[in-house]
């Protein structure tokens, strides 16, 4: 049946219906090819309705999350160890989601969860080069290894893209950097860190793509994606 756009887009809910009737006068909404305009109707089962290149699904939406993960906890849904998962720190959410990549037990911070498949392969496809940013607490000649940080590394035979690395504070011996990277390899910074002799004694991701982690979460809190998060987060790959 057909629907106003903007009644189609809070429906499915992705936005507000004064949210996604500004979204169509910006420009940020096509149907079947073409740039919707206020007034425009659409049927989901016929017709192929972009957010930002992104379709719109018929029902109640998915599920956008995101966790402040702690350390100690594993990525994954179940563990045959017995170990802590992420899963049970979200279990309040209502529905089934998964992590969208991982951190390791030892790492902290952002940690996207959804039940929405295609995003998730969307952000973790190679192709897209998703940026990751860490905070980074090492130990070792930062000045040596800052330099190797920033050229090409190889890790397991395969040429990484060139990070992007700032340096922080220093205190006591420990020195602060900030590691953007473009790839999700096992355990990257950590063993880019170790090719660069340095020791990594704490791990944080703090964005990925342009996603901040809200730093009003503690470790274990989790809060829904705000419509802008959501949005922001799929920009950069609907323009590729």
């Amino acid at each position: 049946m057909e629907e106003r756009i903007q009644k189609l887009i809070s429906s499915c809910g992705l936005a507000s219906r004064r949210a996604a009737e500004e979204w169509i006068a910006a420009g940020r909404v096509t149907v079947n090819g073409e740039r919707a305009h206020l007034g425009d109707r659409a049927d989901l089962n016929r017709d192929t309705v972009l957010v930002d290149g992104r379709p719109l699904r018929p029902g109640n939406g998915r599920t956008y999350l995101m966790l402040n993960k702690p350390r100690g906890y594993v990525t994954t849904l179940s563990d045959e160890k017995g170990r802590r998962t992420v899963a049970g720190l979200v279990a309040g959410c209502g529905v089934r989601v998964w992590p969208v990549g991982r951190l390791d037990m030892d790492s902290e911070g952002l940690l996207l969860l959804t039940d929405d498949g295609a995003l998730t392969q969307q952000l973790l496809h190679p192709s897209h080069e998703v940026e990751k940013e860490y905070l980074v607490w090492t130990a070792g000649n930062v000045n040596k290894a800052l330099p190797v940080l920033s050229a090409p590394m190889v890790l397991d035979g395969e040429a990484l893209s060139p990070a992007q690395v700032r340096r922080g504070r220093d205190s006591g011996g420990v020195h602060q950097l900030s590691i953007t990277i473009h790839q999700g390899k096992n355990r990257q910074v950590r063993r880019m860190c170790a090719q660069a002799g340095l020791e990594v004694l704490r791990l944080k991701r703090i964005r990925e793509g342009a996603v901040q982690l809200d730093r009003s979460l503690k470790p274990g809190q989790w809060r829904p994606l705000t419509e802008e998060e959501l949005l922001r987060l799929t920009q950069p790959l609907s323009g590729q």
